[in-house]
């Protein structure tokens, strides 16, 4: 009995020697249609904003901008994150699509909202958005990704 008790032992002792690698998660991408002053809605109400994210679409010349707002969290990281949307629009085919990139830090608890834009001659430079891609790294370690139905 006595050399089962000391198997328990070196295993149980074996598992903090293990190393955890960074984990991460998006949890959710929302893309709104900014007009010329920047704005997605014209109040708080979701209702509002479905109705005039409607409108924008329906007029794509009041359209000045697009902005990614994006959920994430991540867990064992040791430095600062890289958020990455990756476009594909009229302009920037797939195989060259256009970057955004935010640096930042991971939230303590919780998850973080973040903003990510692209607005006004940059955005009519780079042409209808198409297909877009988002991605957390750490590093060249793509920790979570989430892409619409088109890419």
């Amino acid at each position: 009995m006595g050399w089962v008790r000391i198997l328990t032992v070196l295993f149980l002792l074996a598992f903090p020697l293990q190393t955890y690698s960074a984990e991460g998660k998006i949890s959710k991408v929302l893309v709104h249609l900014l007009d010329q002053k920047g704005r997605h809605a014209l109040s708080p109400s979701l209702f509002d904003r479905d109705a005039y994210q409607a409108w924008l679409r329906r007029h794509p010349e009041a359209c000045h901008g697009v902005q990614f707002e994006i959920h994430w969290k991540a867990k064992k990281v040791h430095g600062p994150l890289q958020i990455r949307v990756e476009l594909v629009t009229t302009k920037h085919p797939k195989m060259h699509p256009l970057v955004l990139t935010k640096t930042v830090q991971p939230p303590k608890l919780f998850g973080r909202w973040i903003r990510i834009r692209l607005f006004g001659d940059a955005y009519k430079k780079a042409g209808k958005v198409l297909a877009w891609r988002v991605t957390l790294r750490e590093g060249d370690t793509v920790l979570a990704e989430q892409k619409s139905f088109l890419w």
